[in-house]
């Protein structure tokens, strides 16, 4: 949906797109969300990201080992990006983008919203596009 969404509307600069992490399946899937805000720093993060969901395995499938080795991958900055990751210099930022999910009542993902409005069809591409439109017409 993402890509429709930005081809759509964001080059055009009609919206922003926000995404924000919510990491709701233990501390690994918590180290996970720090690994790609540390790739982030590094305009890695949609990569990260998507590097990530393409890998998910079982339990404790995202172990720091692996979550570097992603990194050195992808092509980022391995000493830059173990340092974000060991020094934890991106946990509270995740930990406040897990907050504020839970205060918005979020209990899944993915989960999309347009303004203050949630979209729940958020599978449907013409649901999604009516619910930016009408936000737009309303603007």
């Amino acid at each position: 949906m993402k890509p429709l969404i930005v081809a759509e509307y964001v080059e055009s600069g009609a919206v922003r797109f926000e995404y924000r992490d919510y990491a709701f399946r233990g501390p690994q899937a918590v180290r996970a969300a720090e690994a790609a805000a540390c790739a982030a720093d590094q305009n890695g993060y949609w990569r990260y990201h998507d590097t990530l969901f393409l890998n998910q395995g079982g339990a404790n499938s995202f172990t720091d080992p692996r979550l570097k080795q992603m990194a050195e991958t992808l092509g980022l900055d391995t000493g830059a990006f173990n340092s974000c990751l060991d020094g934890g210099e991106k946990l509270e930022q995740v930990q406040q983008s897990i907050a504020a999910a839970q205060a918005a009542g979020i209990d899944s993902t993915p989960t999309l919203f347009v303004g203050s409005d949630e979209v729940d069809a958020w599978q449907d591409w013409n649901a999604v596009k009516q619910a930016i439109d009408d936000a737009l017409a309303q603007a």
